[in-house]
């Protein structure tokens, strides 16, 4: 074996191979989704979809070899980036067609980007050094400790809140708290935060949700069927879409609802009613089980994360795409009502996929960097020894 198959076999050793796997497996399965619902027009999403699942692959296996605590170390540059991001949206920011949001900006030949989906990331990291310096200087269980975590977490709530992006807003709440929670906050605050969620609901109801952020909740409720004809009648389509696909499906580009695009955003957040009409119920659990494995994996890799940084890191991963997976399927089903939040690895979109890869690779860093770093401590330890001898 020549050198470069031993680097191969030397950087899949240090990281977790069966995560890469299910990672491709992912996308390849999306690639099918997205070639079959080409039928339905005439822009190439499926080319745009290729590029960034290209892009996205090698810029996760870059990441991953970058070490994960010299990324937490630059928190302060991911900071700046992510407002900096964020500030973007309010100089070059469009609407997203048939939504009140503000979340993307176009970019030359016919392009776009969606900076939310970086800032994620971006959060991820800034919020790992938030707890991780908490955690050393034994703030986590403060109250102080615990209001500077909310004025974190604040920040990028306010500014995407302000653009309209309230999908991104309860990501960035569930990532916030679930690392929050995993990483030693006690169960008291997070009991006070949902009391007061709770007794500010009728504020939240009359002064921050506009009149299509109540319609969408009220569609689920409609029970006379009135919604069906707007704002429930892409949940009301998709879940047709789903149950006419049965057990087995209509097959790959056999399916005729996906072909004449009755399901508005089928090619995004309703990329799911795709594999429910081609591949039925059965695509449907493949699907779902292949990100739970993935999810898994996440998991399992923040338990074998040696460091707290490393473990952080992980959470907000699984944070991240374990709540996008659970609200996306949920808006298909008809039980959340519609936020704009993409089926992670699946939905179009270069901005999505290529932040998933990423988040990949940021995984894939605590594990093949404290792999290194172990083989270098041993190392040291073996040239002591030798020494003393």
């Amino acid at each position: 074996m020549g050198k470069l198959g031993e680097s191969v076999k030397s950087y899949f050793g240090k990281t977790d191979i069966i995560l890469w796997i299910f990672t491709a497996v992912a996308v390849i399965y999306s690639l099918l989704l997205i070639s079959d619902m080409q039928r339905a027009g005439t822009y190439n999403y499926l080319f745009t979809q290729t590029i960034a699942i290209v892009v996205g692959i090698v810029v996760a296996w870059l990441v991953s070899l970058i070490n994960y605590k010299f990324m937490v170390k630059m928190w302060w540059l991911f900071a700046a980036a992510a407002i900096g991001l964020a500030g973007l949206l309010f100089v070059f920011g469009v609407q997203v067609t048939g939504t009140d949001d503000t979340a993307l900006i176009h970019l030359p030949g016919g392009f776009s980007f969606q900076p939310s989906e970086l800032m994620k990331l971006c959060f991820i990291i800034t919020f790992t050094k938030h707890l991780t310096f908490l955690k050393e200087i034994e703030k986590l269980k403060s109250v102080l400790g615990i209001l500077s975590l909310l004025v974190h977490l604040g920040v990028p709530i306010v500014l995407l809140h302000a653009q309209g992006d309230d999908g991104a807003v309860l990501i960035f709440l569930f990532i916030a708290i679930v690392m929050a929670f995993l990483a030693g906050v006690p169960a008291r605050y997070f009991a006070i935060l949902g009391g007061t969620l709770a007794v500010g609901l009728p504020v939240l109801w009359n002064f921050f949700l506009n009149n299509e952020h109540r319609n969408r909740i009220l569609a689920l409720f409609d029970l006379d069927g009135n919604a069906m004809t707007n704002y429930g009648w892409q949940q009301y389509q998709g879940k047709v879409s789903i149950a006419s696909g049965q057990l087995s499906g209509s097959g790959l580009y056999n399916g005729r609802r996906v072909e004449f695009g009755i399901v508005p955003e089928q090619e995004n957040d309703f990329i799911f009613t795709v594999a429910g009409e081609e591949f039925g119920f059965i695509g449907c659990m493949i699907l779902l089980a292949i990100l739970v494995v993935i999810i898994i994996r996440v998991l399992i890799n923040a338990k074998n994360a040696y460091d707290n940084t490393g473990k952080y890191i992980c959470y907000g991963v699984f944070a991240m795409i374990a709540s996008q997976t659970v609200i996306n399927i949920g808006m298909v089903l008809g039980v959340i009502p519609v936020i704009g939040i993409t089926l992670p690895f699946f939905s179009s979109g270069g901005s999505s996929v290529m932040s998933m890869m990423i988040a990949i690779g940021l995984v894939q860093s605590v594990m093949y960097n404290q792999e290194k770093d172990m083989d270098k401590a041993k190392i040291r330890l073996g040239s002591q020894s030798r020494a003393k001898i």
